[in-house]
């Protein structure tokens, strides 16, 4: 067991740096129907308070406002609050944006009905804070909703293939974690009226399994970060670990990618 004190500071400025490189926001709308479905299954409704966590791009900040809900979205890069807002704007739709870190959320006390996160908040290194973060903004019936990678799928199987090649740092959990039921009945257990978890999936479609690599490596920062990272000797062995992952996955037999990525939606009822 490792029993490092990990830099929780130093891990998310490097986190922000790998977040705000490329251009994240083109590969996250590619995920938006996972922000509505998770807004159906919170049962949203018109006038709630709703708070997204780690809302990157915004793709259920966007939901949310479309069911009329008073909803405020909350990320740590200012250029992904950017792109949110800009999205907000071509929709006509209303919301909030607040630059801010998940692990010390600026807001009171039971502020909002609903709190909810899309593939965001598992990337905190520092996995119970941000749990506890989210339960204490959270008024007691409301609920919690969560859409997480699994360790098993195929983002979680992405990052372990990076992490064969890049170590993550030390003392600090896998974010696929998040992924688990046991993880999240330890997250969130000691706040939970009921923990619902429903398995789902999420397919990546591109050109080709190149397509994809060259979109994730030029766009996606953790990936684009793992490149550089390795440098010019190591890059040649990365790029076929993860194109032989694309082969492991994809479905298609027409050369195109079509990649069902397993996840878990999460609906925690406040206790």
């Amino acid at each position: 067991m490792d029993n490092t004190t990990p830099d929780f500071t130093a891990i998310k400025a490097k986190q922000n740096m790998a977040w705000s490189s490329g251009d994240y926001a083109v590969v996250g709308t590619t995920l938006q129907i996972v922000g509505e479905t998770l807004a159906e299954a919170l049962d949203l409704r018109p006038g709630q308070k709703v708070l997204d966590v780690a809302a990157g791009n915004g793709n259920f900040t966007l939901a949310a406002a479309r069911r009329w809900t008073d909803v405020t979205a909350l990320d740590y890069v200012p250029e992904l609050l950017a792109r949110t807002r800009e999205r907000a704007a071509a929709d006509r739709l209303e919301i909030a944006c607040h630059e801010g870190d998940a692990e010390a959320l600026p807001f009171g006390d039971a502020s909002f009905d609903v709190v909810a996160s899309t593939f965001g908040v598992m990337f905190t290194p520092n996995q119970q804070q941000a749990a506890a973060e989210m339960a204490r903004v959270c008024r007691h019936g409301g609920r919690i909703g969560l859409a997480n990678w699994t360790p098993e799928g195929f983002i979680g199987a992405l990052f372990a293939t990076i992490g064969r090649h890049v170590p993550p740092p030390a003392g600090v959990r896998s974010p696929a974690l998040w992924g688990t039921q046991a993880r999240l009945e330890a997250l969130f257990g000691p706040d939970a009226a009921e923990i619902g978890i429903t398995q789902a999936s999420f397919t990546f479609r591109y050109r080709s399994p190149e397509h994809w690599l060259d979109v994730f490596r030029t766009l996606y920062g953790p990936v684009m970060k793992a490149f550089e990272a390795v440098g010019a000797a190591g890059q040649a062995a990365l790029t076929s670990d993860l194109i032989d992952l694309v082969g492991r996955f994809n479905t298609a037999q027409d050369g195109t990618m079509v990649v069902p990525a397993s996840y878990l939606e999460v609906v925690v009822t406040r206790c």
